[in-house]
């Protein structure tokens, strides 16, 4: 069986932010094994596992892409949507639009020390919509 639906992420300031329980909380009973995807829909944005204790890992990723993808680089031709815009577009591209994730015993199969991090590459991002397939 397959179930499909959208959730919606509240806005969040740009970094990256750990969104486990914000996606489980809103998801219906899971089976006792089985497969969920996460797309999210957008291009400025991106979702990662990994870390889920230490928030300066979330600190040093935001350092770290910023550093690898800067603003403002004279090479970016598509510039009318603000400074953030076009690297936001290319960090995206390099961390995903997508998870997928096993399901035992009802629950996400995730490591230890995973969690969902949405990471928003943009200064005022907004929303973020997430279609969630469950495969059962």
């Amino acid at each position: 069986m397959i179930q499909q639906f959208e959730i919606t992420l509240p806005r969040y300031r740009r970094g990256y932010h750990l969104v486990t329980r914000t996606i489980t909380d809103q998801l219906p009973a899971l089976p006792e094994v089985g497969l969920i995807n996460l797309l999210l829909k957008h291009t400025s944005a991106a979702l990662t596992l990994n870390e889920n204790a230490d928030p300066s890992v979330r600190d040093d990723f935001e350092s770290f892409m910023n550093k690898l993808v800067p603003e403002n680089d004279p090479v970016y031709s598509h510039t009318d949507e603000g400074d953030d815009d076009m690297p936001a577009h290319l960090k995206s591209s390099l961390l995903g639009a997508s998870l997928t994730i096993p399901i035992t015993n009802h629950r996400l199969n995730l490591g230890t020390w995973q969690g969902i991090y949405l990471c928003e590459f943009r200064n005022y991002g907004g929303p973020r919509r997430l279609v969630v397939t469950i495969y059962s």
